[in-house]
């Protein structure tokens, strides 16, 4: 009885993601773009009702049929949904926190944008990191153009070749661009996880509130490793200069992560307006340069010296 219900919810299951695959095909522009989170539910339902192994028995049916009614360029998309699922379901299954569930989820999409890039560059020919520097050239080339038609100064032009140049080295943080990428796939596509099994099951899934986030202290000292080892291999062509400069952008992510959480928490422990935080954000996002800067150094003064600790002691 119990493998012929296994053996049901997973064809039910094949055919939802078959059906949002063909959605995402047949649906241009953002609509198309915003079931893209939503691929990976089935597989996050299923291994959440069965485990990681029957979830396993999923993927494979879902790459076979995705191959038959699809097209092959279906194949990189239903592996990296399917193998960030199942990560996120099967933490799910053996009942983990929802930050511990988020941390497997992200492995396995981070897993997953590897083996697409992997499989993109062997069997489609595709390097992103060429199609990246080609696009920036593009734009920079159309942004220069554009400049020159109505009369661009001498100095905007060297701004525009300083920051082409800064931009350049963009594909050098391709493996931090894949963690973040990765992270924030598995927030989204466990979000729409805990609503969808909340309604069906009646469950009470949902993430802490975002003022108790906080990060173990190694972050810290990764970034401050890798901090002083982009000053001691700063040839940019080193590996290990890559591996660091991706290390300190991945670190300093977590650490403005770490300092809005701090913004949040002084607010409710505070009862300051909840304005503030909010405010925070969208002036990190409007001036990024210099706000950025600031929450991420209060991010280090958090974890570091437990603000949290003292201002609640206060």
């Amino acid at each position: 009885m119990n493998d012929t219900r296994k053996i049901t919810e997973g064809a039910l299951m094949t055919g939802s993601y078959l059906l949002l695959l063909l959605i995402i095909l047949f649906t241009p522009g953002f609509i198309g773009s915003f079931f893209l989170f939503i691929l990976p539910v089935p597989f996050i339902f299923y291994s959440y009702r069965h485990g990681w192994k029957p979830g396993l028995l999923m993927l494979a049916a879902a790459m076979v049929f995705s191959f038959i009614f699809a097209t092959v360029f279906s194949l990189p998309v239903t592996l990296l949904s399917g193998i960030g699922g199942l990560f996120l379901g099967g933490a799910m299954f053996k009942k983990r926190s929802a930050y511990e569930t988020l941390a497997a989820g992200s492995l396995g999409f981070i897993i997953g944008l590897v083996a697409v890039y992997l499989i993109s560059q062997l069997f489609f020919g595709l390097n992103w990191a060429d199609e990246i520097r080609t696009a920036i050239g593009d734009a920079f080339s159309t942004t220069e153009g554009l400049m020159n038609t109505f009369g661009g100064s001498e100095g905007a032009e060297e701004q525009l070749t300083a920051l082409q140049e800064q931009f350049t080295s963009l594909p050098d943080y391709l493996p931090s661009i894949l963690a973040i990428l990765g992270l924030v796939y598995a927030f989204i596509s466990q979000w729409l996880s805990y609503k969808v099994i909340n309604r069906v099951e009646g469950k009470k899934f949902h993430f802490p509130a975002f003022r108790n986030f906080n990060l173990p202290i190694s972050v810290l000292w990764y970034y401050f490793f890798a901090l002083i080892f982009t000053f001691i291999f700063n040839d940019s062509d080193n590996i290990w200069h890559l591996a660091a400069i991706n290390v300190f952008t991945l670190a300093g992510a977590f650490l403005v992560l770490q300092g809005f959480a701090f913004i949040f928490y002084y607010t409710h422990v505070k009862e300051k307006s909840k304005a503030l935080p909010i405010l925070a954000i969208v002036g990190s996002l409007l001036f990024p340069t210099i706000l950025l800067y600031l929450v991420r150094i209060l991010g280090i003064i958090d974890l570091g010296f437990s603000l949290r600790e003292r201002l609640q002691n206060k």
